[in-house]
């Protein structure tokens, strides 16, 4: 059900986000240069890795990504525009609209056994998480909300999130950690 769910939904907005995509990957072509892609290997369900693709939102080169992170990069996530290249992973297959957020694959030895569950479910584009705090969360706060999600799922939980990630690209809020670009890297746990 969930599936199909997934699928209905990006097939019935598809006349809304398919030019928004596409008007996209032109201002980042023009803003940003070439590739419009980013791309990355994280962890999907059971933590098997798979690539990510969404808009590219920083300058290529050396530096922090609080250096590579231009102005229209900024806006890019904080409209979560960089993220519409995902709604393809969703029809793949590889990702759901609703479910823990995919993180780096160098991730996965870092786990506690608990934070480990949320990989019990596809990743999602929006999740508990990014509904209640997005990066203004700690590590542990994120993989606690992931946990419970997986434990609690259900279509009117899904329906719920999908809701309230719209109030949330419009608030803008809780894009980046506090002194960082986006949110700093996870080191691990206490092991559990």
């Amino acid at each position: 059900m969930k599936r199909v769910f997934d699928i209905a939904v990006i097939l019935i907005f598809a006349p809304l986000w398919v030019p928004i995509a596409l008007l996209t990957a032109l201002a980042v072509r023009v803003m940003l240069g070439s590739p419009v892609f980013f791309r990355q290997e994280r962890s999907g369900k059971d933590g098997k890795p798979f690539t990510i693709v969404k808009f590219r939102t920083m300058k290529e080169g050396e530096g922090s990504d609080a250096e590579r992170l231009t102005r229209f990069g900024r806006f890019l996530r904080a409209s979560s525009l960089d993220e519409l290249p995902e709604l393809l992973l969703v029809l793949k297959g590889t990702m759901s609209l609703v479910g823990p957020r995919p993180l780096p694959v160098r991730y996965l030895p870092r786990y506690t056994t608990e934070q480990m569950r949320r990989h019990e479910v596809l990743p999602g584009i929006t999740g508990l998480a990014q509904v209640n705090g997005r990066n203004l969360l700690s590590w542990e706060e994120k993989f606690a909300h992931d946990v419970w999600y997986v434990d609690n799922r259900s279509f009117a939980l899904d329906f719920k999130i999908l809701l309230l990630t719209v109030f949330a690209v419009f608030r803008a809020s809780g894009i980046s950690a506090a002194g960082e670009a986006t949110m700093g890297e996870f080191m691990g746990s206490q092991r559990g």
